[in-house]
């Protein structure tokens, strides 16, 4: 591998990004980006990496890097968030960061200057805002599972459906469940600061971890300890801008939430300006009107962060029910209880855990095989991604993977596989 320089290094560094949990389609922004991001020694390192989350000493084996170099290597990385290191109890282990949540994530959620942060925001806005590929290689054409899903701010759902909401829908009860805390930069603001892009003057400190995933970001500097009371002003804040909550997409150990403003946020913007509402999963809710009691004051369709809500020419809120997220800003903001969140017919696909998560989603994007056969530098494993990864990329295969009926079945299978 080590004959590989330029252009060749970073390009086969893509390759090895765009198999990852999320897509990173090939093009010259993305070199830029790449070239801006990894020393070449670094790139070589994520190259000969395995997929998946391995210790130090099988890093070690399967790359041939030494130990001192390959030690050196990582804390780099890790630095920059481009590798994540995980305690298990009795030792760190490591895999490589996607591009999101990960890299993108990481990189601007610092506030020192050893790395170029205005340079970076410009490249990272070229890569994912000024440029749909990114997008469309990891959203649509029937995709169910992503890494983020909107939170209901629960005080704009219907009373007689306020009884309903599950714990994981509940940023409070989320909060409740854990001991550790940490806050951080919000990434997408950040980076619109840098760029000259950030047009609200929504505070840049939102973004909020708990659990085990705290001391990955307070190690690495993304984000400072907070307690409890802390992280829940944090929220109240939050309700108060009126901010959309997006969180880790798992029903248990969620890891994080973001409060997205419908001017910087990636998220919200690749709805609102891209036009793909599949960007996020949605809440098991969605806006509704009682007409009745509307007053036509048309708060709602102003508030709204992806411009879901219009008004119609007789006064009367319209809601594009195919792109709401079930966020209830709308509802928050509403002065005479018109507009609710009520329950979604159609069942929205949380995954239970990250491990289902992680597999639904790499089967969904063509890349589960790379983490059922993890060396990229056996011959055995590249031949077996090849013909494995063949077989799950056919339609018939995947949407009966994915089916209500088999779902849990395979997910059991490739947990005891695991």
């Amino acid at each position: 591998m080590g004959h590989l320089v330029g252009k060749d290094l970073y390009r086969t560094l893509g390759r090895k990004l765009d198999g990852l949990t999320m897509r990173a389609p090939w093009n010259d922004r993305l070199y830029a980006l790449l070239k801006e991001l990894y020393t070449a020694e670094e790139a070589e390192l994520a190259i000969r990496m395995p997929y998946g989350l391995h210790p130090l000493d099988e890093i070690e084996r399967i790359t041939g890097f030494e130990k001192a170099k390959l030690e050196k290597l990582i804390e780099q990385m890790s630095f920059k968030g481009l590798v994540i290191d995980v305690w298990t109890g009795d030792k760190y282990q490591y895999i490589l960061s996607p591009m999101v949540v990960g890299i993108f994530e990481f990189t601007m959620m610092r506030t020192d200057d050893r790395l170029d942060a205005k340079q970076l925001a410009r490249q990272f806005v070229d890569y994912l805002s000024n440029d749909t590929s990114f997008w469309r290689a990891n959203v649509g054409r029937g995709k169910k599972v992503g890494p983020l899903r909107t939170l209901p701010h629960d005080e704009a759902v219907a009373p007689d459906e306020h009884i309903e909401i599950l714990d994981y829908e509940k940023a409070s009860a989320i909060i409740d469940s854990h001991s550790k805390y940490a806050i951080g930069i919000c990434s997408c603001r950040h980076e619109k600061l840098h760029a000259g892009l950030k047009k609200c003057d929504i505070p840049l400190e939102t973004c909020s971890t708990f659990g085990p995933a705290t001391d990955f970001m307070i190690r690495h500097n993304f984000a400072r300890a907070v307690t409890k009371s802390e992280m829940l002003d944090n929220l109240a804040r939050a309700k108060d801008l009126g901010l959309v909550m997006c969180a880790d997409n798992v029903q248990k150990d969620i890891s994080f939430i973001c409060f997205c403003c419908s001017c910087c946020c990636n998220v919200l913007l690749g709805i609102s300006k891209l036009g793909m509402p599949e960007v996020v999963v949605t809440s098991s809710y969605i806006a509704d009107s009682d007409d009745t009691v509307c007053s036509e004051c048309g708060v709602c369709a102003q508030v709204c962060p992806i411009n879901a809500i219009a008004m119609k020419n007789d006064g009367g809120p319209d809601i594009d029910q195919s792109i709401c997220i079930g966020c209830g800003v709308c509802g928050l903001k509403c002065q005479t209880g018109a507009m609710t969140l009520t329950r979604r017919k159609q069942k929205v696909l949380h995954p239970d855990t990250m491990f289902e998560r992680t597999i639904l989603q790499c089967l969904e994007r063509g890349n589960l095989q790379n983490f059922i056969f993890q060396d990229p530098g056996r011959v055995s494993h590249k031949f077996m991604r090849a013909f494995v990864g063949g077989f799950l990329k056919l339609p018939p295969v995947k949407r009966s993977l994915m089916s209500d009926m088999l779902r849990s079945r395979f997910l059991d299978a490739m947990k005891k596989g695991a």
